[in-house]
Parts: C-alpha cells; sequence; structure tokens
C-alpha cells in the first residue's frame, strides 16, 4: 500500500461518501473504500486500477462529469498542474470538503498554501512521512479551462518556425529542454516508414520530423494524459496529422517501426526512475522493422550505450554538447 493512502486510511471515517481519488496510486485504496471514485492521468496507473476495479476509475485532463460529494488530490510533482487540479477540483465543492495528501519530500507543506485559495486549511495527519490537509471550500472558483493555461513557443527551425503548445505538468513546460535541442539538429536521415516518438511530451520531436518526413506515418506515445492532449494540440497548431497514445512504456507501442526517436524519461516524482528507458532498449527489437533504428538523446552520465548494444548491436555517439549526447543503434 502506498503510504499516502495509508494516511488515508488512518482517517477512513472521514471518506465514507461519495469520494473522488485524484491522481490516486494503483494500490488497493479503492477496495478499501467501495464508495470512492478515481480519476487518473497515468496511463499505467490506469490500466492496473482498471483492471481491478473496472469502470471505477476514469482516465483524463479533466474530472469526471459524475457529481462528488468530496475529493482528495495526491500531490503532484508540478506546482503548475497543482493550481490546475486544485482549481477543477475546488469548482465542483462548494462547502464541501477537499483534502490534499502527499509526502514532505514532494513539498506537501509549500502545497498546502495553495489551499488557501479556496478557504482555510489544516492539518489532519502526518505519518509515513506524509501529510494530508483538509479544507471546506469556501471561495469555489470558476471552473479552469485547460487550454487556457497553455503556454505556446516557437521553435525556429531550418524548415521554419514550429509552434509548440505545453499543458501544465508536461515535461519542460513553456520551453525547448536542451536535450531535445540537441536531438532536433540531429534528424537526418531519419530512415522513413512508421516512427515513433516515445515519450512525447508536448510533441516536439514528433512533430519536427513529421514536417520534415510528411511521407512518414508519425506516433507519438507517452504516459501521461496531459503530454498526450499536449501533443494533439501542438500537432494540430502545426496543421500535421499523427497517431498519438496513451500507454505505459514501449509495451503500448505498435511494431513494424522503422525508427523510434526519443528523450526518453528517467526521473519520475520524487523518486528516480531508469525502468522506461531500460525496458525501451531492451524491447525496441521486437518493434523495428530489420535493420530499423533507435536515435535516442541522453544525460552523458547515463551507462546506457551497453545497455543499447546488449539489445540491438553497436551504438553510435553522433553528438554531444551541454552534458547530453545522442545515441544511434539499428535493429541486428
Amino acid at each position: 500500500m502506498d503510504p499516502r493512502s495509508e494516511v488515508i486510511l488512518r482517517q477512513a471515517e472521514l471518506f465514507g461518501g461519495n469520494l473522488l481519488l485524484a491522481g490516486l496510486p494503483a494500490d488497493d485504496l479503492l477496495g478499501h473504500l467501495p464508495n470512492a471514485r478515481g480519476w487518473s492521468w497515468h496511463a499505467g496507473d490506469q490500466q492496473r486500477l482498471q483492471a481491478r476495479f473496472g469502470e471505477r476509475c476514469l482516465f483524463g485532463v479533466t474530472p469526471p462529469p459524475q457529481p462528488f460529494d468530496a475529493a482528495v488530490l495526491f500531490l503532484p510533482k508540478s506546482r503548475e498542474l497543482s493550481d490546475y487540479l486544485l482549481r477543477a477540483l475546488a469548482s465542483r465543492l462548494a462547502d464541501k470538503p477537499l483534502y490534499l495528501v502527499g509526502e514532505k519530500r514532494g513539498g506537501i507543506e509549500r502545497a498546502a498554501r495553495q489551499l488557501e485559495a479556496f478557504g482555510t486549511p489544516r492539518k489532519l495527519d502526518s505519518a509515513r512521512h506524509c501529510q494530508l490537509w483538509q479544507l471546506t471550500v469556501r471561495d469555489a472558483p470558476d471552473a479552469p479551462v485547460l487550454e487556457d493555461l497553455a503556454q505556446r513557443f516557437t521553435l525556429d527551425l531550418p524548415d521554419g518556425p514550429l509552434e509548440i503548445v505545453s499543458l501544465p505538468g508536461v515535461f519542460s513546460h513553456g520551453r525547448l529542454d536542451r536535450g531535445s535541442a540537441l536531438l532536433l539538429t540531429q534528424l537526418d536521415d531519419v530512415p522513413r516508414g512508421r516512427v515513433l516518438d516515445f515519450g512525447c511530451g508536448a510533441g516536439v520531436l514528433g512533430s519536427a520530423l513529421k514536417r520534415r518526413y510528411p511521407e512518414s506515418e508519425l506516433v507519438l506515445l507517452d504516459v501521461d494524459a496531459f503530454a498526450v492532449q499536449s501533443s494533439r494540440m501542438t500537432l494540430a497548431a502545426n496543421q500535421l496529422q499523427a497517431e498519438v497514445i496513451a500507454a505505459d512504456g514501449i509495451d503500448g507501442a505498435p511494431t513494424g517501426l522503422a525508427a523510434i526517436v526519443s528523450n526518453p524519461p528517467f526521473h519520475q516524482g520524487v523518486h528516480t526512475d531508469y525502468q522506461a528507458s531500460e525496458t525501451l532498449f531492451q524491447r525496441a527489437a521486437s518493434h523495428l522493422v530489420p535493420n530499423g533504428e533507435l536515435r535516442l538523446v541522453a544525460n552523458a552520465f547515463l551507462k546506457y550505450p551497453a545497455l543499447i548494444e546488449a539489445a540491438l548491436g553497436p551504438c553510435q555517439t553522433l553528438s554531444e554538447a551541454d552534458g547530453f549526447r545522442i545515441y544511434r543503434a539499428k535493429r541486428r
């Protein structure tokens, strides 16, 4: 059981009614709270929760339309995303309780101050290195329009400007990260055909590839619903067409790929996590056609070449700058 869920269950008498659990972990919390429903934006968590609890957990970037009498927000990493989620929940909870739970090292005390916009928060519990806060919503805001919170910026690429649309919580929100900037300079001779942008974020790489190689069929994949929505908005802003998939890792990608291009994630929440990248290397061959290519950017300190070579074959370094490297390998 996730420690945040354990803290909630220490106060189980508060949560017996029509409750929405927003951003809940994929544990047994819904099993202990039979009247509760979940709202998830993490495709992996959603898949695991749906397998156990069916339609009691919904996936997306907006709260479920069904009414609820109280809500618990599991604190996300991004402050901008927390702002949106708290406003979205508080807009539905006039004179009703709103709870916030999170790890101390994840910034729960700082985030609890965000509750002050809607009432007077109080700390209910502190245990398992987590805290639980509660308030009654006295100043219910208008429901936020997610698209109005998007940050837009333009990349000046050799083939013209590319507009990027980034939603709260998406990696490198509102700006181009250094790794993707380097990879954008190393997209020559990407094999034509079906091409995957793995961990697409706001759709920077996938949109740039689709415009540069219009005859290729681009697929953009991310585990996060806000990233998936951002990618769709970026594609639309540039009049581009591509398939966008919400999935937990490379296993959710199609096969028969000519290339996989990626700025793969290696950090999740307050815990460092390399699993998505390592699984990508291990299973890339089963998604690539013969001589299909994996091309990615990574922090130079990460020991990726040996992992890539063990799975695919010789790993070539195409470029190195600003603490990042571009790697290329082909399926044997």
